[in-house]
């Protein structure tokens, strides 16, 4: 198991003469550049530019995501100490950073669960309603909003129990939906998501912080968007429960088929003289990793931010680029780097009678497809890993592959195939000492995917 701290502290102070040689040290030079990806997307790097001036009346702070701690602490340092700030966010279990030195503590935070959501994240979000009651047209809403936030900020529609919201988004989580369709439905079933959070916050003036870890970067998408317009409807809704099996109660089903669960839309005028800012996104992050890679004398070539499917047809497709490159010369020359990112989807299969339940997220379900298709391809090694250092629900980042994965595989009796049958990615990883495991990264711009191709 390949393991490191990655405390905010650490992960800002870098230090080019460490830059491992990619031909040397390839996993640590892969390692390199998710640790410059994961800098990239810190919240202190850029939040700075998109701060309004405080208001006339009193700053409320709301938000929730992963990246909600580190967000408050940026914002806490940013904002000018002589000038009212209040507020909650709710953040993963386990994911607030260190407090740095000299900044006091304004916003409360608290933590929930992700990915099915708890009691708490319950409580979070109906006390962040009630902080907004009250709200005038002189005051400002800071929203601080990352990936995550669908899960830790739930409130179910009215007739729904938070059972019910849980037991959908296993549904939902299993079924292989994309986050685009998961979030519509997540909008549908909320009392706080889908604008409805803007909605409550009127007369005040909402300008929205976000870190996006969606295709597209579309803030209506990135935690359901809880402060932006929505453009889907109930009808989509409906649509994505039938095609993918998920049970909704005949109550809500009426709902949704009778229009009362419908969001605010674009136009509406509760959205009028809000903002919306994306503070990272996940090309910035891609794009960063690439400089550093030819920092380092590596050729990189970032493929696309937006990547969707099931994890491992998207390993196989990336091991097809890589022997080509590795065995022709082309697309690219050799040596290069490509990267790529995105959010993948994992669909859970129906484990064989008797076999253990398996582990394991996106990152790792890519690395086996990806691994198995190299069939040990020379000269090719591979990091997958989830920005927010958590791939899935496991305690890894992700995992490394590498030219002689499949054979010291065979060496430990472990079967590739087996693995997939039961998405066991984790065990599979693990076993080889291949997982990597960093901790929570206080940030979130979704899958790292990092191919490093030398010379045979």
């Amino acid at each position: 198991m390949v393991t490191a701290s990655m405390e905010t502290t650490n992960m800002i102070a870098s230090d080019a003469a460490s830059v491992p040689d990619p031909r040397q040290q390839p996993q640590a030079f892969l390692e390199h550049l998710y640790r410059v990806a994961v800098r990239q997307a810190l919240p202190l790097a850029r939040m700075a530019e998109y701060l309004p001036p405080p208001p006339r009346g009193r700053t409320l702070v709301l938000g929730a995501g992963k990246a909600g701690g580190s967000m408050v602490q940026a914002l806490e340092a940013l904002w000018p100490q002589d000038a009212p700030l209040s507020g909650l966010v709710v953040t993963r279990y386990g994911h607030i950073p260190p407090r740095p030195e000299g900044v006091p503590a304004r916003i409360e935070l608290v933590e929930a669960a992700h990915p099915v959501p708890d009691a708490a994240g319950l409580r979070a979000a109906e006390r962040m309603l009630a902080l907004t009651h009250g709200l005038t047209a002189d005051d400002l809403v800071l929203c601080l909003i990352s990936g995550g936030g669908s899960a830790l900020l739930t409130l179910p529609a009215e007739g729904m129990t938070l059972e019910d919201k849980q037991r959908i988004n296993r549904q939902l989580l299993e079924s292989g939906a994309h986050i685009g369709e998961m979030n519509c439905v997540r909008k549908h079933l909320s009392r706080i998501k889908g604008g409805r959070l803007a909605a409550a916050c009127a007369p005040a003036r909402v300008v929205t912080l976000t870190i996006s870890d969606v295709p597209g970067d579309d803030p209506a998408v990135i935690a359901s968007g809880p402060t932006v317009p929505d453009g889907s409807t109930c009808a989509e809704a409906i649509g994505i429960v039938k095609r993918y099996g998920i049970d909704v109660p005949a109550r809500i089903m009426e709902g949704l088929q009778g229009g009362c669960l419908e969001t605010p839309k674009p136009g509406d005028a509760v959205f009028t003289g809000h903002a919306v800012h994306l503070i990272a996104t996940p090309r910035q992050s891609l794009e960063a990793a690439a400089e550093a890679a030819r920092a380092a004398g590596i050729e990189a070539h970032v493929l696309s931010d937006e990547i969707e499917g099931e994890s491992r047809e998207v390993g196989k497709v990336h091991a097809a680029l890589a022997r080509a490159v590795a065995q022709h010369g082309t697309p690219f020359a050799r040596p290069c780097v490509i990267l790529s990112g995105g959010e993948t989807t994992v669909t859970l299969r129906q484990r064989p009678p008797g076999s253990a339940k398996g582990r394991g997220g996106r990152a790792g379900e890519f690395c086996m497809g990806l691994a198995g298709a190299l069939m040990g391809q020379p000269g090719v090694w591979a990091l997958a890993a989830d920005t927010d250092g958590i791939d899935g629900v496991e305690d890894n980042a992700g995992a490394f592959v590498a030219p002689d994965t499949l054979a010291r595989a065979a060496q430990r009796g472990l079967k590739l195939s087996d693995h997939f049958d039961r998405n066991d990615a984790y065990g599979f990883f693990d076993a080889l000492g291949d997982l990597l495991v960093t901790g929570p990264t206080h940030t979130n711009v979704n899958d790292f995917r990092a191919l490093l191709v030398l010379p045979g």
